[in-house]
């Protein structure tokens, strides 16, 4: 009896032992200035199995694998490193040196394939991780406001349509937007819901934006551009974070109201084969009070309308926000 638990307890320190991990930690900075740098891909080397710096350049990297192994350090626009783990729990703080030039971006919008930006035969406008986390933006589709020969039409706080080469409008027909390959156009009404239906703000990896005639590549509905959003892979940004943000709306007629958007996204590989990711987003706000009631009446061309003040003894009356009063 003695000697079957004690075969048993040494099978279960054995299993622990050999599904035991690796920790891996520590912070990826600049070397000019020593500012820490979001979004910097972590990965063991050969393999299919990272983990991504946060806002404040820090990481933790949990692999089962025993060391020694190798990291590979990476981000757009800096010099990749390759460094050796050598035991458990070892704090790695990296600093990565800038590259010369920024022309080698790899893009997939302009020809459907991965290709440097210097080889696309249209131009690119591109916003990367730490391009969103430097805006001042209260979300990172109000930034891409920021992009050259971009209009960003506000309709509300979850309601923002993107339009290039002058055609302002809140429902943009002639513009596509793809979410890893997937159009985000509503079916019934045909046009791009902007951010209303669309990624978490810490699932983005990437925005391209094709401000031209796209048609040949991804249908007649792309005449007047694209936008194209990559989210980040559960392979190589794995863990949890968590986003929170707060302020105020104010307005005259509704007052000064609180507003609070807040996130939080899960990502594991569970295998080099198989991986899974959730995201989560909450917004509460007030965007805004519509308390013109007064009928507009178009008069003379060149003239302005008539404005007839609301009353209720006038049951004719065809308010600008008041809704239902068209059949009376």
């Amino acid at each position: 009896m003695m000697k079957k638990i004690f075969t048993i307890v040494f099978v279960l320190f054995f299993g622990i032992g050999m599904y035991a991990q690796t920790v891996v930690s520590g912070t990826v900075t600049d070397s000019k200035d020593g500012q820490p740098i979001p979004g910097v891909n972590i990965k063991v080397a050969g393999k299919a199995l990272g983990t991504t710096t946060d806002f404040d350049g820090k990481y933790t990297l949990k692999v089962a694998q025993s060391p020694p192994f190798k990291i590979q350090v990476s981000n757009l626009g800096y010099i990749s490193q390759t460094i050796e783990i050598t035991k458990n729990d070892q704090t790695v703080d990296v600093s990565l040196v800038e590259a010369e030039t920024t022309l080698d971006e790899v893009v997939v919008s302009a020809s459907r394939t991965p290709e440097s930006i210097r080889e696309s035969p249209v131009t690119i406008e591109r916003m990367d991780v730490r391009d969103i986390k430097n805006s001042s933006a209260a979300s990172f589709y109000q930034s891409i406001e920021n992009l050259k020969g971009v209009d960003v039409n506000t309709g509300s706080l979850t309601f923002n349509a993107v339009n290039t080469r002058g055609f302002a409008t809140f429902a943009n027909t002639r513009f596509v937007q793809l979410i890893d390959g997937m159009d985000n156009s509503s079916p019934a009404l045909n046009f791009v819901l902007g951010n209303l239906v669309g990624m978490n703000e810490l699932d983005v990896k990437s925005v391209e934006l094709l401000p031209g005639a796209s048609s040949a590549l991804y249908g007649a509905n792309a005449f007047n551009g694209i936008l194209f959003m990559t989210s980040k892979s559960p392979f190589d940004d794995q863990g949890i974070s968590v986003y929170l943000k707060t302020g105020i709306t104010s307005q005259d007629a509704a007052g000064d109201n609180e507003f609070y958007d807040l996130g939080i996204r899960a990502a594991h590989a569970f295998s080099e084969k198989f991986a899974a990711k959730v995201s989560f987003s909450y917004l509460d706000g007030t965007d805004w009070y519509a308390t013109d009631d007064n009928q507009y009446t178009r008069t003379v061309v060149g003239q302005p309308d008539a404005i007839t003040p609301f009353s209720p003894s006038r049951l004719a009356h065809d308010g600008l926000n008041i809704y239902g009063d068209e059949i009376q």
